[in-house]
């Protein structure tokens, strides 16, 4: 669900999970940039007495209970949200759609989808614009109170044609939504993030290789680091051997496994835990070395799982060594 509206499908229910919106007007030269939610490569120019929220990707005025909440999906969702019929499956949540119509920006043509909403006895104008931009679908879903004379349908349109999308987020951008701080990349780069849970660090080549069959460039890194906080653990320490072992199996992309160590350990002055094994890639079939740390605190714990060509493995590994003992856990 997006600003309260479902779709029937897998890529329509994803993108519906946070928006609404408008139309498609250039905006007047010399106006103000877009401004764009931490950790998004979707923005816009709010309209006046918005602010960038703390809570979500998007902007709020809190004392009206207005916002602007922005989402993306991949490019490939479009054609599938293009062609559902939503407006049966909004009506589910409270929503009534007035119009749909095409729009044109800057960024693309998308579809715009207006309406109003009641909800806990209060009454909103809702806005859904969902349009292609650039490699991503943006989706902005826009609620303000019914009638209200300062967020009009012309303020929201306005604010709306301003959408922009910027090609890449800066990776200190991205590592700020992460609930520990990494003191270290040790030449890794940021490949994806799951704000406020996990981050994969790739160590890819500069010139990548080419294969002996194909003389094709090599589609696999030479090393990967995924690192999340996931809530639970083990409920003593006679449990951590047999949790290390439920951890490891949950790791994907690798076959052929042979565990070479498996031992508690410290870091960080914190009870932790290590398991090293050989195994093969599960795509490319190539030979590669896999470790999983296990750092444990109160309410949950870190899984720090690194894999690496096993011909590079003494490098790789001092290397993620060296990033997993600058991790900390951020002060709130």
């Amino acid at each position: 669900m997006i600003g309260g509206f479902r779709i029937s499908s897998i890529a329509v229910r994803a993108a519906l999970a946070a928006l609404m919106t408008t139309l498609c007007f250039a905006s007047p030269a010399g106006a103000a940039e877009p401004v764009f939610p931490r950790g998004s490569r979707i923005g816009l120019l709010p309209p006046a007495g918005m602010v960038l929220s703390k809570r979500f990707p998007g902007f709020e005025d809190v004392a009206k209970d207005a916002n602007i909440i922005i989402a993306t999906l991949p490019a490939a969702a479009y054609p599938e949200m293009e062609q559902t019929p939503a407006p049966d499956a909004l009506k589910a949540q409270g929503i009534t759609v007035e119009k749909r119509e095409p729009i044109q920006l800057n960024v693309g043509k998308g579809f715009l989808l207006t309406g109003n909403q009641t909800a806990d006895k209060q009454h909103f104008r809702k806005w859904l614009l969902v349009t292609p931009a650039d490699n991503v679908t943006a989706l902005v879903s826009v609620q303000v109170p019914e009638n209200d004379p300062k967020y009009t349908d012309a303020v929201v349109r306005a604010a709306l044609a301003t959408l922009a999308v910027r090609g890449e987020i800066p990776d200190p951008e991205k590592l700020s939504l992460l609930p520990f701080a990494i003191g270290d990349l040790a030449g890794f780069r940021v490949g994806d993030i799951i704000p406020g849970r996990a981050v994969m660090l790739i160590d890819a080549p500069a010139f990548p290789r080419l294969t002996a069959t194909t003389g094709l460039p090599e589609p696999n890194l030479d090393a990967r680091f995924m690192i999340a906080v996931i809530p639970g653990g083990p409920t003593d320490l006679q449990d951590e051997a047999n949790f290390a072992r439920f951890a490891f199996n949950t790791i994907s992309g690798i076959r052929d496994i042979r565990i070479t160590m498996s031992e508690p350990i410290r870091m960080n002055n914190q009870q932790g835990y290590e398991t090293v094994a050989q195994a093969k890639d599960s795509s490319t079939g190539a030979d590669v070395m896999v470790v999983q740390w296990l750092r444990f605190s109160s309410g949950g714990f870190l899984q720090m799982t690194g894999i690496a060509r096993a011909a590079l493995w003494s490098e790789e590994l001092s290397r993620l060594r060296a990033v997993r003992d600058s991790i900390q856990p951020k002060s709130n």
